[in-house]
């Protein structure tokens, strides 16, 4: 089985290194013993730092690393070159994880082991077995379950406990079909393409995981969040033929 698993990256010349090393070390391990083939991509986006070079250092003594630096910053925007990229040889599974680690690799291969028929898994801190260190502010807790999950219910008719974590992994014939339609360059990035797998007809299953929360985050709770509810009408709007098309089928 060939799995690509993306990294986006912006700015994250102080933690990329020990993250490319530590899944890069877990898989080489998971390869030999399971008879798997793992490639990482990073995909680097708007970085002003020396992001790139310590990537490049990285990659440099280790195989199936696979470097990608676009110009404009969006995690969507990263996630979905990924995707094209991983496209264009003969992946079975493509997914991603954010550059801070704050999922670990042997909780991402968990998404790996238990996607069975699924389409698509996803990691979850919310749901019931999740945990989280530390544990989260509580006006980014309720702000979320009252406010954002809220919404995302009311416009894209969508029932996830977490639609941000970042893990989440697909089958090819999941991500062919939905990265055409992909449109959000920034975070709302999550909840469109979960909204185009419902539309698509592809099952996703979520699970619990376990999530370690990290210093130098650049989801700022009040003006991220603002931009991320605006997003979220955007998206809507420019899904609307789309989703009129599909639904009536």
């Amino acid at each position: 089985m060939k799995i690509s698993i993306i990294i986006p990256a912006h700015n994250e010349e102080k933690r990329i290194r020990k993250t490319i090393e530590t899944y890069h070390e877990f898989f080489s391990t998971i390869n030999l013993n399971y008879q798997l083939n793992t490639e990482l991509i990073v995909v680097l986006n708007g970085c002003t730092d020396n992001t790139l070079e310590v990537v490049q250092e990285c990659a440099y003594t280790r195989p199936n690393i696979i470097i990608i630096d676009i110009i404009e910053a969006g995690k969507g925007l990263a996630v979905k070159t990924g995707f094209a990229d991983a496209l264009t040889r003969d992946n079975d599974l493509i997914g991603f994880v954010d550059a801070d680690m704050a999922t670990s690799p042997r909780y991402f291969y968990d998404l790996i082991t238990h996607i069975h028929s699924h389409d698509g898994v996803i990691a979850s801190r919310y749901m019931p077995g999740a945990y989280i260190s530390p544990h989260r502010p509580f006006v980014k807790k309720w702000g979320r379950k009252l406010v954002y999950n809220s919404l995302v219910r009311h416009l894209f008719k969508l029932n996830f406990y977490d639609y941000q974590c970042g893990a989440k992994l697909f089958k090819r014939t999941t991500i062919e079909k939905v990265t055409p339609y992909l449109t959000a360059a920034q975070w709302a990035f999550d909840v469109e393409l979960l909204y185009l797998c419902s539309l698509l007809g592809f099952a996703i299953h979520e699970m619990p995981t376990t999530w370690f929360d990290q210093a130098g985050s650049k989801l700022k709770i009040m003006s991220s969040g603002s931009r991320m509810l605006t997003s979220l009408f955007d998206m809507k709007k420019r899904h609307k033929v789309l989703e009129k098309m599909l639904t009536s089928k």
